[in-house]
């Protein structure tokens, strides 16, 4: 590993600028990818995933039919012996899968132009071009994973692959974004910074990242439960879940109370104006959204809306506290050095 020593003073004005342009096309692709996160939970929550039993095309057609009259009569027996054997057209389903599939399409080419706007970064940075690139090849994998999706009539361990994958795109663009945003933590003084903040910020890492793991679980034994009774008992399915259901349920309760003494931390050595704190303080809002959201799911038969919000809630978790975590680097680094900023390249 080698390491690079920028000096800020040498930026010139179109360094400057393209940053500010990557990082606006940049938070745009975020928000883009957390409302495809959304749209994707809303639709395996509805039982539109198969909606259309082939990929890329839909019931064979790249625009699908809009009623039962304009298949083949014998489509059904086609896709059972595909291995679809229950495959019944449904023009709401399928057109809901449809347009998740179209806004996939339409974030990979905001993921392309993001890469385009990251070329001209690379000046000030290589890293952001090198995230940004490696962002758009992971979608390009994430398109044929969600072919595989498909194929395997939505195998739960693949569905939640492929959320991971979206999860670590998010990550990969939100590092992108961090190291353009260099200079402006290089701005907000850690000095005075809790002594106890950086182990704290690394527990409530791990917890994080375990709530998550358990969740993705309840997530496919939600899968399981629902295909063994259907979604007339869906009111009983939390009768039929295994004790890490409970575990998971009750996690989220240390979860929050870690995160609010990480932002007390914040605000009591760095105030309520410092960047980080105000990262925080949005953290603590999404989490107590995702606990909400479980308690509603928990306590009152796992209403099908709710579903996609707590799946956001804990992708907006990761986001915040992978940013909150590139930042503080970024603001210690660059006290460490205030003459120039160590890039590893």
């Amino acid at each position: 590993m080698t390491t690079m020593t920028l000096n800020p003073a040498s930026h010139s004005s179109s360094d400057d600028r393209s940053l500010v342009l990557f990082r606006r096309m940049a938070w745009i692709t975020i928000v883009a990818v957390y409302i495809l996160i959304l749209v994707g939970a809303s639709v395996r929550a509805s039982g539109a995933g198969m909606g259309c039993p082939d990929w890329p095309t839909c019931f064979g057609q790249w625009v699908p039919p809009t009623s039962e009259a304009q298949l083949p009569a014998n489509y059904q027996e086609i896709y059972a012996a595909r291995g679809y054997a229950e495959t019944r057209f449904n023009v709401v389903k399928t057109w809901t899968e449809y347009m998740n599939r179209l806004l996939g399409v339409s974030i990979g080419f905001m993921i392309l132009a993001t890469a385009l706007f990251s070329w001209r970064t690379r000046s000030h940075d290589p890293a952001i071009a090198k995230a940004s690139i490696a962002a758009f090849l992971m979608v390009g994998f994430q398109g044929w994973l969600g072919s595989r999706v498909v194929g395997s009539n939505l195998m739960p361990g693949l569905i939640t692959l492929h959320m991971l994958v979206a999860l670590a795109i998010v990550g990969v663009l939100l590092y992108a974004v961090a190291q353009a945003r260099r200079g402006i933590m290089a701005s907000q003084p850690v000095t005075a910074i809790d002594r106890r903040f950086p182990k704290w910020l690394y527990i409530v890492l791990g917890m994080t990242i375990l709530q998550v793991a358990m969740g993705t679980q309840v997530r496919e034994m939600t899968d399981l439960i629902s295909k063994l009774q259907g979604e007339q008992m869906r009111s009983s399915w939390i009768e039929a879940m295994p004790w890490f259901f409970y575990v998971h349920r009750s996690f989220s309760a240390i979860v929050l109370f870690s995160n609010l003494w990480l932002a007390k931390l914040l605000m009591t050595s760095l105030g309520l104006g410092h960047a980080l704190t105000k990262m925080t303080l949005a953290m603590i809002a999404v989490i107590v959204l995702s606990v909400i959201s479980g308690a509603t799911l928990g306590h009152l038969g796992m209403p099908a809306l709710v579903q996609p919000t707590h799946l956001l809630a804990a992708a907006l978790l990761f986001g915040l506290q992978f940013l909150i975590w590139m930042s503080y680097r970024h603001a210690r680094d660059a006290e460490a050095s205030p003459r120039s900023l160590e890039v590893s390249a």
